[in-house]
């Protein structure tokens, strides 16, 4: 049975189990991370899923589409490995967005694109993939035996066919290993210890290099690439620039408050089409659902298994790495970004892989 309400004209909403479905998902590219950062630093699960679940719901309703709502990896990637402090984090999310709803107003997201180059793009994707498995081999050697039986449950799911949600089910059952240790969860209201976490020694050389490195990724794949899949799947055109601008006020309006940075992303809006989401009813489906978890299973957090949450990284990292190499080109430069990005940093490799793909362009003639 379905409830379907119309709205603008042609554009609905329904609430429809593949809609339910279809938000599963999409929470394979948001839970995972946000846990994980929730449980290394000092920001709030509650307040995360708070914020995630409103602007699930609010971008859902004004593009009358399931677009994704994600965070941002590469400064996830970052602040994991201890690469940002807490505040330097967000500070990179509110360089981001800033720059990012400049771009959106004037219309210049195509011609930065073209001057960035794709392979670049992808190379900073790897390196970020890199810098999860790293840190993610890491944790999971704090307890080899919890890490090896997380490690054979995501072998099984992958070996029936399911990779997306391999990340996800590991989760799940971190969760149950957190649950035997500190009890059953009980409801209660966010607190305010997750918000204001912003000084002003947190704008930094890092925090700018970082954000540098957010953007590489953002315009290919959360404004390029997912207005692209708009099109697609859902027959609804998109700009890559109105996607900037909303990413842009997403994260100036929440990140002071203690919001994960966040985007759009291709790979939600993929994951959502494939497990069935056909309308904004998945956005609003999901929206409710991190509300329900923010109030209801926050409690588990202090007593997650690092060691499960590594190998979640891990398989977080195989996936983004994976899509990374699939479509690319120039693999010489995409690798090489890659690991200038693991072995240096994401902000200096960006700079380099741009210099080196317009060198490469100049000795080709192009």
């Amino acid at each position: 049975m379905a409830v379907s309400v119309s709205f603008r004209g042609d554009q609905s909403v329904e609430i429809a189990w593949n809609e339910v479905t279809g938000a599963i998902g999409d929470s394979v590219t948001v839970l995972p991370i946000v846990v994980a950062v929730a449980v290394l630093t000092e920001l709030s699960l509650a307040v995360m899923l708070l914020w995630f679940g409103l602007f699930q719901v609010v971008w859902g309703l004004y593009y009358g589409v399931p677009l994704s709502v994600e965070p941002m990896k590469a400064l996830a990637a970052l602040v994991l490995a201890g690469s940002l402090a807490t505040g330097e984090f967000l500070v990179a999310g509110l360089l981001a967005g800033g720059a990012l709803l400049l771009i959106g107003a004037t219309g210049t997201l195509a011609r930065v694109e073209r001057y960035v180059g794709a392979p670049v793009v992808r190379g900073i994707q790897l390196g970020v993939a890199l810098v999860l498995l790293e840190t993610g081999l890491r944790l999971g050697a704090a307890d080899l035996r919890l890490a090896g039986v997380a490690t054979v449950v995501a072998v099984l799911i992958v070996a029936a066919g399911h990779w997306n949600l391999s990340a996800l089910v590991v989760l799940l059952l971190g969760g149950g290993v957190a649950a035997s240790v500190a009890g059953a969860p009980s409801p209660a209201l966010p607190g305010i210890d997750g918000v204001l976490l912003i000084g002003a020694g947190d704008l930094t050389l890092a925090a700018a290099e970082a954000s540098l490195a957010q953007l590489a990724m953002t315009i290919g794949n959360a404004a390029l690439a997912t207005s692209l899949l708009l099109s697609d799947y859902f027959d609804r055109e998109v700009s890559p620039d109105r996607l900037a601008s909303s990413m842009g006020v997403t994260n100036l309006a929440a990140v002071p408050f203690g919001a994960f940075p966040m985007c759009h992303g291709s790979g939600g809006v993929a994951g959502k089409y494939a497990f069935g989401a056909r309308t904004a009813g998945a956005n609003v489906v999901l929206g409710v659902g991190y509300v329900a978890v923010a109030l209801l299973a926050v409690g588990l957090v202090a007593a997650y298994p690092v060691a499960m949450l590594g190998v979640v990284l891990a398989l977080i990292a195989l996936q983004l790495g994976r899509t990374s190499l699939e479509r690319a080109a120039a693999y010489p430069l995409v690798i090489a970004v890659g690991l200038l990005g693991l072995t240096v940093n994401l902000g200096a490799a960006f700079v380099a892989g741009i210099v080196a793909y317009h060198l490469l362009r100049y000795r080709r003639g192009g």
